[in-house]
This record gives structure tokens, sequence and C-alpha cells, in this order.
């Protein structure tokens, strides 16, 4: 997340669910049951990332995308079944793609321990992977997620979007037990990426009442984004990276932000305010920092629980 930014959603609901953390999760899971599990996904994502440079932005993406719906609970891998459309079929996950990796490491994960890891767990792994062969900080994951049996396209409404404010995205981090910091750091995933013009075209035409375009961005980034993404243009695929190296995780995303140089209106708000502002003044300057608060958020983040099983295959219930 061609890559596909963390494409965020519209967001403005009361949860017919809730969510859980870290229930029965822990470092050691699979010491017993399964122990080379960590090294299987780790081998399958690095062939991925030989192949495929945007391997780690999309894994990265697929697993925030999952995250937010239920919890951690791999209802964003599974297909179509029944006549409900699935996660997969919602408008901010069309652009998901490298399915194949959970795939391939789910497979070689059931030839060596069947029916043991859950799809939820490999996910979370091959997250973490995704983003250390993409430059960024490594972190002991946590595990013993079960994967869900409900998967709705309607449900992605939730994700946050790139238009929102900064209420509107503490609302919706918070919702998820998370605060302004898991915020800020969770949103330097930015480092990695691409986004289509409809995720940042509000920015560059008829912004607001009195100004066409945003003030807060940088006049000349403006400027050569509109050549990219010209009003009413039908180009598919049309987008700009996320930043100027858009398969390597670094801070470079903050300062962007600084520059007034970020695509999203969601991440300029960081700025609006002081305890958020910091913090990104903070990363900006100290990747060392960035890397500390991110892995931590990861952990937090991807401890939210929801799924009842472990699936035999990630893209079906059993």
């Amino acid at each position: 997340m061609a890559i596909t930014a963390p494409a965020f959603i519209s967001l403005l609901i009361c949860s017919a669910f809730s969510f859980s953390f870290g229930d029965a999760l822990s470092l050691d899971y699979y010491e017993k049951t399964c122990p080379s599990v960590e090294d299987i996904v780790m081998n399958t994502v690095k062939e991925a990332f030989k192949e495929d440079k945007t391997v780690p932005a999309a894994v990265l993406r697929m697993h925030f995308h999952d995250c937010f719906i239920r919890g951690c609970d791999a209802s964003v891998l599974l297909d179509k079944f029944g006549n409900s459309k699935v996660e997969k079929s919602g408008p901010p996950n069309l652009s998901l793609h490298a399915f194949f990796v959970i795939d391939n490491a789910k497979a070689a994960v059931e030839a060596a321990c069947p029916g043991v890891v859950s799809c939820a767990d490999i996910l979370a792994l091959a997250a973490r992977d995704a983003v250390v062969l993409a430059g960024g900080p490594n972190w002991d994951v946590p595990k013993g997620r079960k994967d869900g049996r409900t998967s709705l396209a309607s449900e992605t409404r939730q994700l946050p979007a790139p238009t929102f404010n900064l209420s509107q995205l503490q609302q919706s981090f918070s919702q998820r037990g998370l605060d302004l910091g898991d915020l800020v750091a969770l949103s330097g995933g930015h480092s990695l990426g691409f986004s289509h013009c409809s995720s940042f075209q509000n920015r560059l035409q008829n912004f607001d009442p009195t100004h066409d375009i945003d003030p807060s961005i940088n006049p000349s980034f403006a400027a050569s984004l509109k050549k990219v993404c010209p009003a009413h243009s039908q180009v598919k695929n049309a987008g700009s990276n996320l930043d100027p190296s858009p398969t390597m995780f670094d801070n470079t995303y903050y300062k962007l932000i600084l520059q007034g140089k970020s695509l999203f209106s969601s991440d300029q708000a960081l700025l609006t305010s002081p305890s958020t502002k910091s913090l990104v003044y903070q990363y900006s300057g100290s990747r060392k920092a960035f890397y500390e608060a991110f892995a931590k958020s990861m952990i937090k983040m991807s401890s939210i629980t929801g799924g009842q099983e472990v699936r035999t295959h990630c893209r079906m219930v059993n």
C-alpha cells in the first residue's frame, strides 16, 4: 500500500462489535507446537521481496486494514462466500495486493505444523518481516491470534479517511484502544507506498470556500501533484509515491510533513495540536525515536484480537 498507501475511508460509527487486547497472546505461543513458524514466514516474505519491492508496503497495509475492522483476525484475507461481499470488495481494499505472500507462508507453515498456526498470526509476522526487509525496525510479535469467520465489505467504511482532521483521526484510533502517540507513530507507515489521486485530490481543487488549494500544502509540491492529477482526469492508476523512497522504511515521512509535502490531509493534520506536532518534530529528527515508537505501537495494534478458529486455508473459513 503498484504500492498503494494505507488508504483510509470514513468512520462515524457506533461499532456493532467490541475489540479486545492480547487475549492469550504470548511470545512463545508456538514454542512447542510450531517452533519454526517465524523462520518459515520470514523466508517466504524474503523470497517475495526479492521479486517485488512493493511487497512490504502491501503487506503492512493489509495488516492495518485487517486490524482496524474486527481486530487482527485475518478477515481481510477471506474470499467471497455466500451472498455477502467480503472486506476485499470494500472500496479502500480494492487496491490491496500481495495476498500471495500470505498464501505461500500459510502453505509452508501448514506443511510443517498442520492446523496449528492462524492466518492472523502469519499476517502479523509477515507485516513485521516486511518492515524489517524495507530497512525498518524489528520487534517481537506476540502470537496466539485466532482467525475470524466474518468479513463484510460494508465494514470497511470504518477505516479512517485521508481527508480526516485530527479529531476524526483521534476518534477512530481511540475506538480501537489506540492513543495520539500511536496515531503519530503508526502514521509513519506512510513511509512506504503509493497513493492514487483520489486520496489527495481534495487538497488540489476546490479545497474550501476561500481556497482552491489546501493552504497547508507547499505550493510547488501542489503544482507538481496537479500535473499528475489534473481535475477530472480519467487516467487509471495515476498518483504519487508517498515519499521519494517509497520502498524504504525511514523517517522521511515526518520531514515531508514539516515541509508541507505530505500527500494526505490526515498527514498534515498531525501538526494541528501541540502534542502531535511535537512528536512529528521528534521523529523527523530521530529515526531511532521513530523506530522505537513504531515498534511499540505495532505491538499494541496487532494485539487487538477477535477471531474464533485456526483456518486451514486463509481465503476461506473452515
